[in-house]
């Protein structure tokens, strides 16, 4: 039996005192089933999500697993009823994994919301390793515009980004604020910058590095979560972890805006924050609060798409493979600019 090396989660972790989660390790090489493709990984990234998992906000469906749902390489053999991608081509993987493909959501295009939605790196093996396996119908095609590294985080950062700007219901001339500045929100302020030329773009972040970021790469205003950016806003996609930024984004929202909360959890730490709220000052006068849940196929090949029309090139940081741990924990400590990506083949 071929094996491979991969890093490992064999259960949850608390990062405080565990800051090496993950565990090189050699395994078996997976077999592709009669729909699948083996892909041969050269990068995966890292994201936000693979912290929920390990500290088990969103856990595992089981373990031991192996994290990663951004995964770039090369189909390495196809399963005997696969006929989509052939020996060699490059291929994709993002965090969805599968669906039921018969439920009224999947029917209707929000298999994002299938009650079997099954996610890659939490209920399937993931991309932290040299060989991963997928349906067929669920990898995707990498424009050539784009290097290994750089598709990486266009399949999930640069996907739910996009799948958020679209909720957001934004037009040229609005004005758009981003809370929070990861690996997602740079993503979308080059989309909305591309997108709507007139648009106004205000960022909002803890870090006066990812400030810094935000204004180079185009922002109109960067600062704090709690700090006056001038004007209303008709949108505000918030990335955070925590509730803080929401109770101000209601603050600084229009009448009829919209708040897109692009997080698969929020802590609890600061969600006293919420009784404070006031309905008549943040809440009234139609304002709404929306939260984004996973993305759909389509989302991620529309926005291939997309950024291969607009020649995104996103910023990347690259480590080894055995040093994922390292990333992860600069991730969770804020040490961010642009996507975390994992070189391994």
């Amino acid at each position: 039996m071929k094996r491979m090396m991969a890093m490992v989660l064999e259960g949850v972790a608390d990062l405080k005192t565990n800051r090496h989660p993950l565990r090189l390790m050699e395994v078996p090489v997976p077999s592709p089933a009669d729909d699948e493709i083996l892909i041969r990984i050269n990068v995966c990234g890292v994201c936000h999500t693979e912290l929920d998992e390990i500290e088990g906000r969103t856990p595992p469906a089981f373990f031991p697993i192996i994290p990663g749902h951004q995964a770039t390489g090369v189909v390495e053999s196809v399963g005997r009823g696969a006929r989509l991608f052939r020996i060699g081509d490059r291929a994709g993987v993002a965090w969805i994994a599968s669906s039921c493909g018969k439920c009224g959501y999947c029917q209707t295009g929000m298999e994002n919301l299938c009650p079997d939605f099954k996610a890659t790196g939490r209920d399937v093996n993931g991309g932290y390793a040299e060989f991963m396996t997928i349906p067929e119908n669920f990898a995707y095609t990498l424009p050539d515009l784009f290097s290994d590294e750089e598709a990486a985080p266009l399949l999930c950062a640069g996907a739910i980004g996009y799948r958020s700007l679209n909720l957001a219901n934004i037009s040229d001339g609005m004005a758009l604020g981003l809370s929070g500045f990861g690996g997602s929100a740079h993503l979308v302020l080059k989309m909305a910058l591309h997108k709507f030329p007139k648009i106004r773009v205000v960022v909002f972040a803890r870090s006066e590095t990812e400030r810094k970021f935000a204004m180079e790469l185009g922002a109109d205003w960067a600062g704090g979560h709690d700090e006056n950016p001038g004007c209303l806003l008709d949108a505000i996609i918030d990335t955070t972890p925590v509730w803080s930024p929401v109770f101000y984004s209601l603050r600084n929202l229009k009448p009829g805006g919209r708040v897109v909360i692009n997080a698969i959890r929020k802590e609890n730490t600061d969600i006293g924050i919420l009784s404070t709220i006031s309905y008549s000052e943040q809440i009234w006068m139609e304002k709404e609060v929306k939260s984004v849940a996973n993305v759909t196929r389509k989302d991620v090949g529309d926005f291939l798409l997309l950024a291969a029309e607009m020649r995104i090139k996103p910023e990347v940081q690259i480590y080894k493979l055995e040093d994922a741990c390292t990333a992860l924990m600069e991730l969770k400590e804020r040490k961010i600019r642009g996507a975390k990506v994992l070189r391994i083949g």
